[in-house]
């Protein structure tokens, strides 16, 4: 991996990630595609909307179909056909979040699979061993990620355990000696002077890349971005910086001007299925009523497959019929808005206009239509 920064503007960071499969261009957000498919879009829909990296999940993975059916088959962008860059969640959130009957322990997590309640067991070696087999180009260290409501004893309690974990994954990481760069991630909640502490132990490790974990897991918007400002100036300044699980275009505004550089979220293709549809006037609710005839698209300054071929009238009547094809088309704007959003981020930051090109968004947003 070769992470070059070309251009700055305040914190603002524009960059190029070169990876196994291909340049990544920062700020970038990444469609979330967590059991080897994007919900709803297809490869070649990704390709359209300049997506250069996905992600996919280690749990989900591991579950089904397994880490040695998607090896079989050559490795996760083989099985999903997709030619360009993968990173793989350590799928140690999913193991605090959708996981029954867990145990945490030194050792690791064993748990009952959300699936069929199948004993299963994840630790720091494993992860990294199941994310080289699926062939990602940039790997996650196991973590623990408490909600931030817990505690601070418990964020203590968690961080020093995550510390000590991915001590174990780079160990492991280096073992396996595949293609793939790991990444470590720094915790910690809303506690300032945690989270500086986690961030220079795990920057002791010298791992390619660093993440900020537990972000956007119940706090309000206004404490996340304050707790984001203060975090990443603190990770390492000549390697890539990813907020994991954030979020809205309005997260990924704020947070890429306080340094960010990847970004991965379910939520506009979650939205989308929903009838919840991002533009540059707001946010548009498509199964409301008004739109049961309105011949316009669903933004006029979109060039996406949807926005160029069809109406808000037609995407309503797919929504209220449930048609498939409203969750396919719905999901194609909003990631397209997602992807179109971080690219006139990564042009205001090279003309130096990021901070008026944020503030523009952030009150068209806001005026609706």
């Amino acid at each position: 991996m070769k992470y070059t920064i070309t251009h700055t503007d305040g914190a603002a960071r524009r960059g190029r990630l070169e990876l196994p499969h291909g340049v990544v261009d920062t700020p970038h957000f990444m469609p979330v595609g967590t059991v080897a498919s994007v919900k709803g879009i297809a490869p070649d829909d990704l390709h359209a909307m300049g997506a250069q990296i996905i992600l996919g999940n280690t749990y989900h993975l591991m579950l089904r179909p397994g880490p040695e059916v998607v090896t079989e088959m050559g490795g996760l962008g083989s099985f999903m056909s997709w030619d360009r860059n993968v990173l793989t969640d350590s799928g140690g959130f999913q193991v605090y979040s959708l996981a029954h009957q867990r145990k945490i322990t030194e050792e690791g997590a064993v748990f009952r699979s959300h699936i069929d309640g199948s004993k299963q067991e994840l630790t720091p070696e494993r992860a990294v061993q199941i994310q080289t087999q699926l062939g990602s180009d940039i790997l996650m260290a196991f973590d623990e990620c408490p909600p931030s409501q817990a505690d601070r004893a418990y964020h203590e309690e968690s961080m020093a355990r995550t510390t000590r974990w991915e001590k174990r994954c780079k160990e492991e990481w280096l073992r396996q000696a595949g293609p793939g760069s790991l990444f470590g991630i720094v915790q910690g909640g809303l506690h300032q002077d945690l989270r500086a502490r986690h961030a220079a132990e795990i920057a002791e490790l010298d791992l390619p890349g660093t993440a900020l974990g537990g972000f956007s897991v119940g706090e309000e918007p206004a404490l996340m971005w304050e707790g984001v400002q203060h975090a990443a100036p603190l990770l390492p300044a000549h390697k890539p910086r990813y907020l994991m699980g954030v979020g809205t275009p309005e997260d990924l505004l704020r947070c890429a001007m306080a340094g960010i550089d990847i970004f991965d979220c379910v939520f506009p293709t979650r939205v989308a299925r929903n009838g919840l549809l991002f533009t540059r006037q707001g946010r548009l609710q498509i199964k409301a009523a008004r739109y049961a005839r309105d011949p316009r698209p669903a933004d006029d300054k979109c060039t996406c497959y949807t926005c160029r071929t069809f109406t808000r009238a037609y995407l309503r009547h797919l929504l209220a019929a449930q048609e498939l094809l409203a969750f396919r088309l719905n999901s194609i704007h909003n990631l397209a808005f997602y992807l179109d959003l971080m690219t006139g981020l990564r042009e205001a930051i090279e003309q130096g206009t990021a901070r008026s090109y944020v503030t523009g968004m952030l009150d068209s947003f806001a005026a609706g239509e």
